[in-house]
């Protein structure tokens, strides 16, 4: 249990561990809209650039399992600063990298540490009133996608000015100067599962053995974020190509378009707060779906590029903070393993969107994107409509929807 009474989230507090969610995630996806840049400096073809990308969701994910559970045992403020402040040490050692090696060891190191973005979420839903949680996390999870979007802008528009290596350099010094604003605006906090540290990671898998809702709604997010991670990956290299050509800075702006899809955060914790999580859920799957008709024609059209990116991101991230509101509320004592668990599915299913995203467009070009997408879209939607809507799952989600509003 806390060490303390719970202290009521201000709007300044709330703004600011959405800020420090959003730049911390950020750190994963600055080398995505710069690969083909990044290759051609270090003599690296399509395949070996893309493991940049797969080396950051494998670390994010081993973060995730490894290091998340941790907030359920240390104090949180802690642990917090000390992670943003390592990965910030990863993004320096990504910045000054002589060759492919060490730049993997540098995305290693913010990837793992970086998951501090998932130990601010539930430690806000903790704190937050119990009527307003799905707003204060939908909040989050807002500057978290901005995070990961306008990453690709900032990495674009930096790296057109001084190289790509001062992206990592900028990013470390804005990590370092978060570390500082959340050591001295967050509360002190500490909660003990009672458990060892070996039995605390083993807890992550009995809870889920234990909850259908979390097995369900981890395979929902592992298949939307494949669906993420398969359109941004080869991207870049889409965009640098015929017929558009692009620049890093013009490939950056992209990430702008799918910064809408922050709205989705915000509307999904509302409806979470209302009850209606399960309508979120399946409007976000339905438009995941409907969003590859767009994006077949995006290799020669740039307003169907943009309207499938608009409809793709707004959908995952529709899911996304369903997924997560539900999942919270399931055990509020064990919010920070609820999250790990959900997480880690989460990220193994960008690593493995983007090893497929690279493969497939190394072979196939973009119309085996297009097709992988649309069959994996189908995939997850077939599920939730198969599983979601069993009485035995509906009563569940009911039951974490009255618990979310009411704890």
């Amino acid at each position: 249990m806390p060490t303390s009474r719970e202290p009521a989230l201000s709007r300044a507090l709330i703004l600011l561990m959405a800020i420090a969610t959003g730049l911390t995630v950020a750190s994963n996806y600055y080398a995505q809209p710069l690969l083909h840049t990044i290759a051609g400096q270090l003599g690296l073809d399509t395949a070996s650039a893309g493991t940049i990308v797969i080396t950051a969701q494998l670390s994010y994910g081993a973060g995730l399992f490894l290091l998340v559970p941790l907030g359920d045992l240390l104090e949180q403020r802690r642990l917090i600063v000390g992670m943003t402040l390592l990965s910030a040490v990863g993004l320096l050692v990504s910045a000054y990298a002589p060759n492919l090696p060490v730049l993997l060891l540098g995305t290693a190191i913010t990837g793992l540490f970086s998951v501090v973005a998932q130990v601010l979420v539930p430690m806000a839903a903790s704190l937050a009133n119990p009527e307003h949680r799905g707003r204060v996390v939908g909040t989050l999870m807002s500057g978290l996608l901005l995070g990961i979007l306008l990453a690709r802008t900032a990495a674009g528009l930096v790296s057109s000015l001084a190289g790509w290596r001062a992206i990592y350099l900028l990013a470390a010094l804005l990590l370092t100067l978060c570390a500082l604003a959340l050591a001295l605006s967050l509360p002190r906090r500490q909660q003990s599962a009672g458990l060892r540290y070996p039995q605390l990671l083993a807890s992550v898998l009995t809870l889920f053995v234990e909850e259908p809702v979390l097995r369900l709604r981890a395979l929902l997010g592992l298949l939307s974020f494949c669906l993420f991670a398969l359109f941004w990956t080869p991207l870049a290299f889409v965009l640098s190509g015929p017929p558009y050509g692009y620049n890093d800075a013009t490939i950056g702006l992209f990430g702008l378009a799918g910064a809408a899809g922050a709205l989705a955060a915000s509307a999904a914790g509302r409806l979470a707060d209302r009850g209606r999580g399960s309508l979120a859920t399946l409007v976000g799957l339905a438009t995941v779906l409907a969003a590859w008709l767009p994006l077949a024609f995006a290799s020669r059209s740039l307003w169907a590029l943009l309207a499938g990116v608009l409809l793709l991101d707004l959908a995952v991230q529709l899911v996304h903070v369903s997924n997560q509101n539900a999942v919270y509320a399931l055990r509020p004592h064990a919010r920070n393993r609820l999250n790990a668990g959900y997480i880690t599915c989460y990220f193994i299913g960008g690593a493995l969107g983007s090893t497929l995203g690279a493969q497939l467009y190394d072979h196939f070009g973009w119309q085996g994107i297009v097709c992988a997408g649309a069959l994996i879209s189908a995939l997850a939607l077939m599920t939730w409509l198969t599983h979601g809507t069993t009485p035995a799952h509906t009563a569940s989600n009911s039951s974490a929807d009255i618990d979310l509003r009411r704890e």
